[in-house]
């Protein structure tokens, strides 16, 4: 067989610093090296949203400049870019700064749905090769305050990793009480989409 022009032998850089991306792409067999792209994600999101844009132009616009960003370092590697964008009756929520604002967030996500979109953009030499969006719809169940409370208490310092303030192959299971979308994808990568990118230029085998 020959191989893809895309597959250098080399491992694919993951430009981002999610624990999550990270442990999905390895774990799937996908060979990876982490490198967080250093964006101004609030600046771009403001601006974006006074242009009217949608979260979902806003997560393909920040997974695009971050493998864009990364892209530059690294000449002739492929360079995944991911982001995740939430939205709840008209609001956007980002990754909260600290436990009393993952609180509030999880108040106001308490007992109602959310649509959580998760786009991924490949880049080469800074030229995008491929880009996706998927989404999930999550319906938090009315838990107590009691419950709340325990929740970002035994989960720490964690409960600002990601943007809802849960990640759901943990403890934010509980959270729930419906979910519509692919799992990998509301951890932040639509894997199954990346892998058949991946297989197709040779990357991962067929």
């Amino acid at each position: 067989m020959t191989r893809s022009a895309l597959d250098t032998g080399l491992p694919v850089i993951l430009a981002s610093a999610s624990r999550s991306r990270a442990a999905v792409l390895t774990n799937a067999g996908v060979r990876i090296e982490q490198e967080p792209a250093d964006i101004d994600e609030d600046a771009v999101k403001e601006s974006m949203r006074r242009a009217g844009h949608s979260v979902a132009d806003v997560a393909h616009c920040l997974a695009e400049q971050k493998a864009l960003h990364i892209s530059a370092r690294y000449p002739g590697r492929l360079v995944i870019g991911a982001d995740q964008m939430l939205q709840c009756g008209g609001i956007w929520f980002d990754k909260p700064v600290d436990r009393d604002h993952a609180r509030a967030h999880l108040q106001a996500l308490r007992g109602r749905m959310h649509e959580l979109f998760a786009a991924v953009c490949v880049v080469r030499d800074g030229e995008c090769l491929w880009r996706h969006l998927e989404s999930a719809r999550m319906t938090m169940r009315p838990f107590s305050d009691a419950f709340l409370d325990a929740y970002v208490d035994a989960v720490g310092d964690d409960v600002c990793r990601s943007v809802g303030a849960y990640q759901l192959e943990g403890l934010g299971a509980q959270l729930f009480a419906r979910i519509e979308g692919d799992f990998f994808t509301i951890l932040g990568l639509p894997l199954l989409a990346v892998l058949e990118f991946l297989s197709n230029h040779g990357v991962v085998k067929k």
